[in-house]
């Protein structure tokens, strides 16, 4: 899948032929060498040929020099292929007690972590299962810590009657100034992550290394993937026990494992939950005032996305803080806060202003989200959501595999909308 056989035919009588070749994709990486190809031996009817298998999902630059004497002969570009809002007000509100609302909160947080390690962990296993190679980190296990602090931070700087506008002296604010203590305990969070993030000593790397490690970086820090976030995973759960196939390790050859739901990024995933928390909390106070609570989405979109531009310079791999999911980097963050809340505005405007949709369907999956993430995982491999493919290669085979079973789970989640069953925890 995404790959070309390149052959290269070297018909110079005396001349041996080094290949090397540099992805777009790879930030700063140096040329890595394809091949070696010897000199034709005199005869120009019979040229020494060598085959490379190439990767065409990114753009590649070709490097053909002379190996002799380590000189460049040409470069060219070798392009082919393609490229929360929480509802705990409800439950104070229908008499529930704090300390019941914070047993609930502690035991789905709880039941996802548990499903993420029991269920979703041996699709990351390279061999048998076992207690050895048991991956602690990931999706489910980020969502249920970061769901827990998210939860309790609202649960216990929540005042009473925080829902309604006209009591406060600042209705303009109201979504904001009543819940400082949540904003302090969430910005001291970032603080924490900018120092262990950019202060923290890592052996044999600089301070502050966001890059990828193996040949990034013009292969400077080899042993570096990930700065501060791969190094405190590293430390604190042992090698085995996180991510084994970095996502970046075919592009870069990276050699340490890294965990793209590691410990420090989780920082950062609080934050986010917690902007989502913010959205909710604006729909619950200007209940109703359309304008109000569209012009609050789009002017959280725009500090968003002007955080992002200042920590980015507007550029991909460029600025004091790069766009990165793997890091989970802040400005990560803000990136997909900023587009999120414009697609919340155009949502809300189309399915609570103007009544133009209802949202279907993709609100039954979001009913049994849960159950549906959980079924997805359990039944990828399962026929009818997978099957043998004519061709593998084939870019529309896999589109359509995908798309079918993405529609399937649509349907199972309509089914059981319809029948009125929801797995909640």
């Amino acid at each position: 899948m995404d790959q070309a056989l390149l052959l290269v035919h070297n018909a110079l009588p005396a001349e041996g032929l080094r290949l090397s070749a540099a992805s777009a994709a790879c930030h700063q990486c140096s040329y890595q060498v394809l091949a070696f190809i010897p000199a034709s031996n005199g005869s120009l009817r019979k040229p020494s040929t060598v085959t490379v298998a190439v990767d065409t999902q990114h753009p590649l630059t070709l490097l053909l020099d002379g190996f002799s004497e380590d000189r460049e002969l040409c470069k060219f570009v070798f392009i082919m292929g393609t490229s929360v809002s929480l509802s705990l007000s409800s439950m104070l509100r229908w008499g529930s007690s704090k300390k019941k609302v914070l047993g609930k909160i502690l035991w789905r947080s709880f039941l996802l972590i548990l499903l993420g390690i029991i269920v979703v962990n041996p699709n990351y296993c390279l061999g048998p299962l076992s207690w050895d190679n048991l991956r602690i980190p990931g999706v489910l296990q980020r969502l249920g810590f970061a769901y827990l602090v998210v939860a309790a931070l609202e649960l216990l700087f929540t005042g009473a009657g925080a829902e309604s506008v006209t009591e406060m002296p600042c209705p303009a604010l109201q979504d904001i100034l009543p819940y400082w203590p949540q904003w302090i305990f969430i910005l001291t969070l970032e603080v924490i992550w900018l120092c262990l993030t950019f202060l923290l000593p890592v052996p044999g790397c600089p301070r502050g290394y966001l890059g990828p490690g193996g040949i990034g970086d013009f292969g400077k820090y080899p042993n570096c993937t990930g700065g501060a976030a791969g190094y405190i995973d590293r430390l604190l759960l042992g090698e085995k026990h996180i991510y084994q196939h970095p996502s970046s390790s075919v592009l870069y050859q990276t050699k340490m494992p890294y965990d793209p739901e590691g410990i420090l990024g989780t920082i950062n995933t609080i934050f986010m939950a917690f902007l989502g928390l913010q959205a909710g909390k604006i729909i619950l106070l200007y209940k109703d005032q359309h304008k109000q609570i569209m012009s609050r989405f789009f002017i959280w979109s725009i500090v968003m996305g002007i955080i992002s531009a200042a920590l980015t310079k507007c550029s991909k791999d460029e600025g004091i803080i790069p766009v990165n999911k793997n890091l989970w980097s802040i400005s990560y963050v803000t990136t997909m806060s900023c587009f999120a809340f414009i697609l919340l505005l155009l949502i809300y405007y189309l399915v609570d202003v103007k009544r133009l949709w209802s949202g279907a369907p993709f609100f039954y999956p979001g009913m049994n989200s849960i159950l549906v993430y959980i079924g997805h995982e359990v039944f990828e491999n399962y026929f009818p959501f997978k099957w043998k493919m004519q061709d593998s290669q084939s870019h529309a085979e896999h589109l359509t595999q995908n798309l079918t079973a993405t529609t399937l789970w649509v349907i199972i989640s309509y089914v059981l909308y319809k029948r009125r069953i929801f797995w909640k925890i």
